[in-house]
């Protein structure tokens, strides 16, 4: 009968937590964003969007999340019910899961409620592995998990990946714990956990809905999506059965973090109801939607700023209206990559790679930070940015903007200009570059940028236009020739920046096709070590082996600086989180 009873009662209270979670998010409470360009889909599995990200980051979870305090980031349970357990030298780590969350209800479960378990886990990490997806980002576990290579492989001859089959690396003694066994330690392991693309994904609703299980998200997570309008409007609600979060976090020593302690300690989350999620890619239109209050927070559009800061402050004019500004260098870089597998600038050759060089020399990062992003930026320095683990303030590269260095190269390597001014290959064939990018304003003033540079050195160039989805796809599958790009720290390490130009990771985010032997043998060295001086060092000649060989041109580290109506509460800028709507409260305006 106590044993009835008993169950009776927790069944009540979980009702209790789940009626309080549901309560607190109200419907009327609305919060409205941009996007500068549009995503392309949720599966994470087989998308490096950015934006795609962003929403993923709402609708599905990973075992861990970060301390949207604390700074430096620290790691925290997320679906995990405490950090995991590791072993036998950092190679296994077992996580016990929290009992009692569901996915959102889904046609796919056929009306029956479908708790998370550490089975679902262990599929949604085969799925980055398996070679039909794929997967732009598999080397987040590529030859990492003990037993998994052989399955990878066979699957990758041609047989059907086998999820059924048991993998020494990936094991689940009962529905709430899965053990993960490594081959060798990876210290960035946790942080991996972390990251959206080993959010957890229901079989089942895969299975149902295939290809486009990019349009039908079913996650766990705090939001769901209600209305996907694509490259124009997604409306995210409040996932009734979530379990709640309380926003309890600590402040640091930031002064912000007091108010935001004020406004928010103790609140059950989510508040907000609804996000609305509206593609504009111009600046200018991004910048007018904000000042017409159709926005509630944003980024301030790089065209803006001249007449929105006083230095790093508001002008009076905007601070008198209450608005919330965060200025920050931003954990990313901005760069041109070259496709080394093309004919033209592609090669490894001592001519090909004085051509790449003398194109570096003749873009001036200045002009970009000058008239295209209005001051907001930085010249970078090194790949990775400011704030982000290798990160090294003394590097400093050794080729920059030089147009009389990058004629003399041109010209000794046999780039001879024809009679009309502009140069040819070696083999006299006439050079045309393709420099892809999207359709904003924005990048049309960095084809601006390039021609002034490429026109002094001899070289003729168009600039092919694209939204950013089809470029990025193009991008990875090799067949761009040049394309402008950024990448946005996906954890706090050197290595998820420099995986970028890592050989093995081609058509898996190196979108440079880059392929470097003595690159590839310092990243291997490197990631074998401990967080230290000598990993950062050979993070530093890793930099340079780049340099030498050019599959980047290099430009800048962007400014943010985050705007938000005064009715926003709670809202603070994480270095690796980009989803802020969980930890949001929106007043009555």
């Amino acid at each position: 009968m106590w044993k009835r009873l008993r169950g009776a009662l927790l069944a009540v209270l979980l009702l209790a937590d789940v009626a309080q979670a549901v309560g607190a998010a109200d419907p009327s409470k609305v919060v409205r964003m941009p996007f500068p360009a549009p995503d392309d889909g949720f599966d994470m599995v087989r998308s490096l969007n950015q934006y795609s990200g962003w929403l993923a980051e709402a609708i599905f979870e990973p075992l861990l999340t970060y301390d949207y305090l604390a700074r430096p980031v620290k790691l925290v349970p997320n679906t995990a019910a405490g950090m995991p357990e590791v072993s036998e030298g950092g190679r296994v780590y077992t996580f016990r899961l929290k009992k009692g969350i569901r996915f959102t209800p889904d046609p796919a479960f056929k009306g029956a409620p479908r708790e998370l378990t550490a089975q679902d886990y262990a599929y949604s990490f085969k799925r980055l592995l398996d070679p039909a997806n794929r997967s732009p980002v598999a080397s987040f576990l590529d030859g990492k998990l003990a037993g998994m290579d052989k399955l990878v492989e066979q699957a990758r001859k041609g047989a059907k990946f086998d999820y059924d089959a048991p993998v020494a690396g990936l094991q689940t003694p009962d529905p709430y714990t899965l053990r993960v066994e490594l081959t060798a330690p990876d210290y960035n392991f946790l942080y991996l956990a972390a990251n959206v693309a080993l959010g957890a994904v229901a079989r089942e609703a895969i299975e149902a809905y295939g290809e486009q299980s990019r349009q039908h998200p079913v996650g766990t997570g705090p939001f769901m999506l209600k209305e996907y309008v694509p490259r124009s409007r997604i409306l995210l609600v409040a996932n009734p059965g979530y379990r709640g979060m309380s926003w309890n976090f600590e402040p640091g020593s930031d002064p912000l973090d007091q108010q935001l302690v004020a406004d928010m300690k103790g609140k059950t989350m989510p508040r907000v109801g609804q996000v609305e999620v509206l593609i504009i890619e111009e600046e200018q239109a991004r910048w007018l939607a904000f000042q017409g209050k159709q926005i509630d927070l944003d980024w301030l559009p790089q065209i803006a700023a001249p007449s929105v800061l006083n230095g790093d402050r508001l002008a009076p004019q905007f601070a008198s209206q209450g608005l919330q500004l965060q200025r920050f260098i931003e954990p990313a870089v901005t760069y041109t990559s070259f496709n080394m597998k093309d004919p033209v600038v592609g090669g490894y050759t001592k001519e090909k790679l004085a051509l790449r060089r003398a194109i570096a020399m003749a873009y001036k990062n200045a002009d970009e930070i000058r008239l295209m992003r209005n001051g907001q930026a930085v010249e970078a320095e090194m790949i990775i940015p400011p704030g982000i683990v290798g990160h090294d303030p003394d590097y400093r590269r050794l080729e920059k903007y030089d147009v009389a260095a990058a004629n003399k190269l041109l010209d000794r390597f046999g780039y001879r200009k024809g009679a009309d001014g502009y140069r040819m290959t070696p083999d006299g064939k006439p050079i045309l570059l393709r420099i892809s990018r999207e359709a904003a304003v924005i990048y049309q003033e960095q084809a601006e940028l390039w021609k002034r540079g490429l026109d002094q050195i001899g070289i003729r160039a168009e600039y092919p236009v694209s939204n950013f989805a089809d470029n990025q796809k193009a991008a990875i599958e090799c067949r761009l020739m040049m394309w402008g790009s950024a990448w946005n720290a996906d954890y706090p390490d050197g290595e998820n920046f420099l995986q970028l130009l890592y050989g093995p990771n081609a058509r898996q985010g190196n979108n440079a096709c880059y392929e470097s032997p003595a690159y590839d043998a310092l990243y291997k060295k490197a990631i074998a070590l401990p967080p230290g001086a000598e990993r950062n060092r050979l993070y530093a000649q890793m930099n340079r082996q780049a340099e030498v060989d050019s599959p980047w041109v290099i430009h800048t580290w962007r400014i943010r600086n985050w705007v938000a109506r005064p009715w926003v509460k709670g809202f603070k800028k994480h270095p690796i989180l980009n989803a802020p709507w969980l930890y949001l409260d929106v007043e009555k305006h």
